[in-house]
């Protein structure tokens, strides 16, 4: 399982490129991206605001309303996908786009009401269109991978208990993609779960790459959480909750490299280990 950044831009042909070479030794490769980064460029270009929440512990995250779901899913399944999807098969790999709604591959459920504060007042929000996994259903990754085909998959999810007649929304939800990857991998009983981002792994300073942690016993979690900040400390909780489930091999790596993907499995970036005391 290989969680690929949209901000990783021309850097997306390097991590293609080794898929393709671990295609070719015969190794199942599923592919999942996000795509925040190409929504935020395409609502600049309509010109919708882009707006986050501020939880009560500091957690910002981005306010998906239904016009903001709209975009995101265009950044993602219409921006972003296609080229990814493209350049795979132009290297001779048999890539598949897909969205965690088909099939009902992945669902989730939507997250309640939630007093926030939103462009800088505090309120009530109802209408955000995002939600949390609630199950994973495998069937369709695995009968592609058996068939010889590499799934390229990314959100949103299915909501089963939305009524859009009812103004329940439109039945997708907007997820967090690098849970997302974490989900599938451990619903296919993946080997691997490499993460790549745009930058080396978890450092102990950030302005320094030297100061790289190479690994960490996922039992310790927590005591690496401080290190991180942002986006860094999902994708590090992420990683920690995918090794406890069981993935025995869970890399934070660096998308940016000549060979980003042979890399992490090569031991670059930060590994996540299971009983290491």
């Amino acid at each position: 399982m290989i969680k690929v950044g949209g901000s990783l831009g021309a850097d997306m042909s390097r991590a293609c490129a080794d898929i393709r070479a671990l295609v070719d030794r015969g190794d199942s490769v599923v592919v999942v991206h996000g795509g925040g980064a190409e929504a935020d460029r395409l609502a600049d270009e309509l010109g919708r605001p882009r707006r986050y929440l501020t939880a009560p512990g500091g957690r910002r995250s981005r306010y998906t309303d239904a016009a903001a779901l709209d975009v995101l899913v265009l950044g993602m399944l219409g921006r972003l996908k296609p080229p990814l999807v493209t350049e795979l098969l132009r290297l001779g790999v048999r890539a598949v786009g897909l969205s965690g709604a088909d099939g009902g591959m992945v669902t989730a459920r939507r997250t309640p009401p939630a007093n926030v504060v939103v462009d800088g007042v505090r309120r009530v929000v109802r209408d955000d269109l995002s939600g949390r996994i609630s199950a994973v259903d495998a069937h369709l990754p695995r009968t592609l991978l058996a068939a010889g085909y590499v799934p390229v998959i990314s959100p949103p999810a299915y909501d089963p208990e939305s009524d859009a007649g009812s103004g329940g929304g439109p039945g997708l939800l907007n997820v967090d993609a690098d849970r997302f990857a974490a989900h599938l991998a451990v619903a296919l009983e993946a080997d691997w779960l490499i993460i790549l981002s745009n930058v080396p792994g978890l450092l102990r300073d950030a302005g320094d790459p030297a100061s790289l942690v190479t690994e960490i016993p996922c039992e310790d979690l927590a005591e690496y959480l401080d290190l991180a900040g942002g986006r860094m400390k999902v994708k590090l909780r992420t990683a920690g909750e995918a090794c406890l489930a069981g993935v025995p091999h869970v890399v934070l790596g660096d998308g940016r490299g000549p060979s980003p993907v042979l890399a992490a499995r090569a031991g670059a970036g930060t590994t996540l280990v299971k009983g290491a005391r």
